[in-house]
């Protein structure tokens, strides 16, 4: 089961995409990690990310996907993965397929979070001040001002994956702003449904 969670932040994804690891025994593979787990251990793309990093400067699409192609060739990605913020613009889509392709794969579904983002808003301060009273660390893109540019950014550049996925026909929605449980039971009957297509 290969799938691609779609949503801006706050969206759920990251709470969704444990929830899959753990029902289907799939890897969350998220960009981030796997780029500072390439450098730690010193693997070639590893090494061209940290001189590029070292730079101060944005890792290439290139350097990305040869990063996601190296980690779904583990054998816990056998199974299966979740991307969760990746891909981000229609190259690395395009990317992402063509890589997909060369090894034989493809996408299961597209999993879309679809939300209301004065809501979202809400929810990311109500989540700064449940983990202030419980005495956990705040997440710093959990700043209302932070939080806005990033939504912003979201649509600017995310929000043409949409199209993208619903051409190919692979692009499901859920609605991101229903109860953690409804969301889940949304995207088990998604799954289902493609499974069994």
């Amino acid at each position: 089961m290969r799938l691609i969670l779609l949503g801006p932040p706050g969206a759920g994804k990251g709470t969704q995409a444990q929830r899959l690891v753990e029902r289907h025994g799939i890897v969350q593979l998220s960009t981030g990690d796997m780029l500072r787990a390439a450098v730690a251990a010193g693997t070639e793309i590893g090494k061209r990310a940290k001189a590029v990093m070292d730079a101060g400067q944005l890792v290439s699409d290139e350097i990305v996907i040869g990063i996601v192609a190296d980690r779904i060739d583990e054998p816990d990605a056998r199974k299966g993965f979740v991307l969760d913020g990746f891909p981000r613009t229609i190259a690395q889509a395009e990317a992402l397929d063509a890589m997909l392709s060369e090894k034989g794969l493809k996408l299961d579904a597209v999993i879309e979070f679809k939300v209301d983002n004065e809501k979202l808003v809400d929810r990311i301060v109500k989540r700064a001040k449940d983990a202030e009273a419980a005495g956990q660390p705040v997440r710093k893109d959990d700043n209302p001002e932070v939080f806005a540019k990033r939504l912003q950014e979201f649509a600017s550049l995310t929000a043409a994956l949409s199209p993208y996925y619903l051409k190919s026909g692979l692009l499901r929605t859920v609605d991101g702003m229903a109860p953690i449980d409804e969301v889940s039971e949304e995207i088990n009957q998604i799954l289902a449904e493609a499974v069994s297509a």
